[in-house]
């Protein structure tokens, strides 16, 4: 008997993923928040369903209907369903490995595309499939590709030499914010608002502060150029009221000088008031004032751009 794909019913989902050697590290902590695993392989398994365009290093998600231990299996699996009348349709292979080259990716895609009751489209398919095969067995479903939202981010009016880039702005803000429905968010030293761009295209619910005028002047041009709201006050972190659920701090750091010990301790015994958690990135070993002011490191990364080095501290 034919049946009808569902779209909405999965299995699981399959994300592929990719990154640099010195943003690895950072990678696959941005990968266990939000998808609760440890990612040990270019593809991981999760029962979490998030938009691949969330993460700079997810590439994309297969939303699994079908598997089967053999493409023979999966392929008859596919023969059963049809799409919906006109619909048009691409198979693309998902390597995990590297050990599938180019023509066996695009003979399993043939093999599985011959299957499918509708007519194939290369270039602007309705339905984009995909496959993978995964720790011995091959998964099918609907794909869902990433689109580099923050590379358009790269392109705002106001720069700072020693901001974040926006890669690892919004890899920051999902290991701040993995779920934004109805977290309160603050950015107690945003700088030209590379964080809070990266956290409001996201939906997350922020808002930066900072004590330097011209750092605000900046964010609030760089807010505006690409249509979001002016989340930007200046204030001092040190003055600063409110509760929040999680505090994304990029302490203040300078090439030539350092930020005395006194005010970093002081900078960190107020975020830990204005919230219970918080993601600070530093370029210096803090660890011990983190302790003093009542912070628990849980997790952490390492960021590295050649011999310079930014450590991601995830505390409560």
């Amino acid at each position: 008997m034919e049946r009808r794909m569902d779209l909405d019913h999965h299995l699981c989902y399959l994300y592929t993923w990719t990154a640099h050697e010195e943003e690895l590290s950072l990678c696959k902590l941005e990968l266990k928040v939000l998808l609760g695993c440890i990612p040990e392989e270019r593809i991981v398994a999760s029962e979490r369903r998030i938009d691949p365009s969330r993460s700079p290093f997810v590439k994309h998600r297969l939303d699994v209907l079908l598997e089967g231990e053999d493409l023979p299996e999966l392929s008859r699996q596919v023969a059963e369903m049809e799409l919906e009348e006109g619909a048009t349709f691409k198979v693309v292979f998902l390597d995990s490995d590297g050990s599938v080259d180019y023509a066996e990716a695009r003979a399993i895609e043939r093999v599985l595309g011959l299957h499918i009751r509708g007519k194939a489209e290369m270039r602007r398919p309705d339905r984009l499939f995909g496959v993978a095969r995964t720790h011995g067995r091959w998964r099918f479903g609907a794909c869902h590709g990433s689109e580099a939202v923050w590379l358009r981010h790269q392109a705002k009016p106001q720069h700072y030499s020693t901001a974040l880039s926006t890669r690892v702005a919004r890899a920051v803000a999902n290991i701040a914010v993995p779920e934004p429905a109805g977290v309160r968010a603050i950015d107690p030293c945003c700088g030209i608002g590379t964080v809070l761009i990266e956290a409001l295209s996201m939906g997350v619910d922020i808002v930066g502060y900072d004590i330097n005028p011209l750092a605000v002047r900046g964010a609030r041009a760089n807010l505006a150029h690409f249509g979001f709201p002016d989340v930007a006050a200046i204030g001092d972190i040190r003055q600063l009221g409110g509760a929040y659920d999680t505090a994304i701090l990029d302490m203040p750091y300078n090439l030539c000088s350092k930020l005395p010990p006194d005010e970093q301790l002081a900078m960190l015994a107020s975020a830990r008031r204005l919230a219970s958690r918080a993601v600070i990135v530093t370029t210096e070993d803090i660890d011990a004032m983190l302790q003093r002011v009542g912070f628990r490191i849980t997790d952490r990364c390492v960021v590295r751009k050649g011999a310079f080095a930014r450590h991601i501290l995830v505390c409560t």
